[in-house]
């Protein structure tokens, strides 16, 4: 499990294109056969990715955690982003669509990551934040999800939010998940975009293609930045930066939260006429 921490709002005007990269772009996720983590002093989320190939692949708690399995004091969302597959959890199997969503709630011993099809296999990505509270496990298909319709095809960002893990959906102790998909033809997201100090949040994008990309843009709104990125790549967005982003076409990204509440419009908008 890589550590990562992220600089403050006071130190990040200083750094670098490579620097910032390296403090808040997750690229190592999605590798074939493999279970990667990335641990940040962001509210102590976790984030990773489980690609099974010919073997399942368990999820246990790194030395890092002092636990004696990762779900002891902690939550995780899951989102399959690829082939079909299935997660044990305590020796029940859930099967995941494309796009379909399981919760994995405190005390949760076992987790294992299988693919169905070796040729086309899943891609789990997953979301974790502490929690000193227990909810079920539970599993949420694309059609189960709260779905709300934004933007105008006029304004390059019309799209559909799909929320899962949210106080109207899988209930949880303060993890909030879900996943936006953009129209044909739109590209911007989160615009005009907003801070929300009490929760720090993390984005994955997907479904770009080879060769788009898009601009994610971060900092705070008196001084901002962007990062490059690509497909199935992920941002760590601190509770005093924005996020919004624009692609060279439509794609999809997970969002995912936690922090103080989970109340999803608790949020502070940054005006476009006071970015910087």
């Amino acid at each position: 499990m890589q550590i990562r921490y992220c600089p403050s709002q006071t130190e990040y005007p200083t750094l670098t294109t490579e620097q910032l990269r390296a403090a808040f772009l997750v690229d190592s996720l999605f590798r074939l056969g493999e279970l990667e983590l990335v641990y940040t002093d962001a509210d102590r989320a976790i984030v990773g990715s489980a690609v099974p190939t010919a073997s399942p692949l368990k999820l246990a708690a790194d030395a890092e955690l002092r636990a004696a399995f990762f779900c002891e004091r902690r939550e995780v969302g899951i989102l399959n982003i690829g082939g079909p597959g299935a997660v044990i959890v305590d020796g029940r199997s859930y099967d995941l669509g494309k796009l379909d969503c399981l919760y994995v709630g405190r005390g949760s011993r076992d987790i294992v990551f299988s693919s169905r099809e070796a040729a086309n296999p899943a891609a789990f990505y997953l979301l974790s934040y502490p929690a000193h509270a227990a909810f079920p496990t539970t599993v949420a298909r694309q059609a189960d999800a709260a779905a709300v319709e934004l933007g105008t095809a006029a304004d390059a960002n019309r799209r559909t939010i799909y929320k899962y893990i949210h106080p109207g959906g899988i209930l949880s102790c303060q993890l909030v998940m879900g996943f936006t998909r953009l129209a044909d033809g739109a590209v911007w997201n989160t615009m005009p975009p907003h801070t929300h100090t009490r929760r720090s949040e993390i984005y994955i994008y997907f479904d770009l293609g080879p060769d788009r990309r898009v601009m994610h843009f971060m900092g705070t709104p008196q001084q901002t930045r962007h990062l490059i990125m690509a497909d199935r790549q992920a941002v760590i967005s601190p509770s005093w930066s924005i996020h919004c982003g624009c692609g060279t076409g439509a794609y999809s990204f997970c969002w995912g939260m936690g922090g103080e509440n989970q109340a999803f419009d608790d949020m502070d908008p940054a005006p476009l006429a006071g970015l910087r």
